[in-house]
């Protein structure tokens, strides 16, 4: 017999996706461009995993972060290409993440905790824009960017300020902040309510969740570790405290059982790489009808 929740569970996610159908056909292009953006948050997360881990147990690699894992990427061959089109990739998801901050798209609302979460979208918008030139940039002119260094050098005049330790802190607050959320989406799991359920069979669903939680928990330890070290960095007023993700990997790895944080860490990183591929591929509709 079937259960009575079950059936209304499985007649509302065909109507969700039904709605989400008619959305993609709405708008055909800017679907395509933000699941491009998906896939190359994945390319650009799974490099920075694939190297800590060569790394941590002496294979070559580097602990480096988006930056970082473009130049990498550009040295390959057909990396021009490829390059281009992680570019084309970060400004969709950019365009993602704008689309949700301005649009409300995830039903955040326009109260505190509304407009605190639409922020965070924003910013993220911001920051895969700056990626996405990166990227441009080296493609055109070949131009590397060092962001440890750039860390240090904003750090290091927010500290000039009368009130730069304060708000060195309050950033160094707000990452562990974002850090934690991470782990609150690591529990939750509420990535899933956004995969088109019926496109998927339990075991794919079951192990996208699996995968997606390790991903969010690696996310949490490399957001939390960004903002401790701001924090130390404004208490001892010394900007070579602060640390970006390639600079929060190394720090890592010096620590007791360093190599074993920073594999298991990195494997984090892969598996949130696999879980935006999941996205492209599962993700309902980005406007829904």
């Amino acid at each position: 017999m079937t259960h009575p929740e079950s059936s209304f569970e499985t007649i509302k996610h065909h109507v969700q996706d039904a709605a989400e159908d008619a959305a993609q056909e709405a708008r055909p292009w800017v679907e395509r461009l933000t699941r491009l953006g998906f896939v190359a948050k994945a390319v650009v997360y799974i490099t920075i995993g694939v190297l800590a881990i060569q790394a941590a147990f002496g294979f070559g690699g580097e602990k480096t972060d988006p930056p970082g894992a473009i130049q990498q990427l550009s040295e390959y061959r057909g990396g021009e290409w490829l390059v281009g089109l992680l570019a084309l990739g970060l400004v969709g998801y950019a365009l993602l993440r704008l689309i949700q901050a301005v649009r409300d798209t995830e039903g955040k609302g326009s109260d505190l905790k509304g407009w605190t979460q639409r922020g965070g979208y924003l910013a993220s918008g911001v920051t895969y824009l700056a990626f996405a030139f990166i990227a441009a940039r080296r493609l055109i002119a070949g131009d590397a960017f060092d962001t440890s260094d750039a860390v240090n050098d904003i750090t290091a005049r927010v500290l000039l300020n009368p009130v730069g330790e304060v708000l060195v802190g309050l950033a160094g607050v707000v990452g562990v902040g974002v850090g934690a959320y991470q782990f609150y989406r690591a529990y939750k799991a509420d990535f899933c309510e956004k995969y088109r359920r019926q496109a998927m069979s339990d075991a794919q669903f079951r192990l996208a969740t699996l995968i997606g939680r390790f991903g969010f928990a690696a996310r949490g330890v490399v957001f939390g570790a960004i903002g401790v070290f701001l924090i130390i960095a404004a208490l001892r007023s010394d900007a070579d405290q602060a640390e970006g993700l390639g600079g929060a990997l190394e720090r890592l790895s010096q620590q007791p059982y360093g190599t074993w944080i920073l594999a298991v860490v990195a494997l984090g990183l892969i598996a949130h790489g696999i879980s935006m591929l999941v996205n492209a591929r599962y993700r309902r509709s980005v406007l829904p009808a």
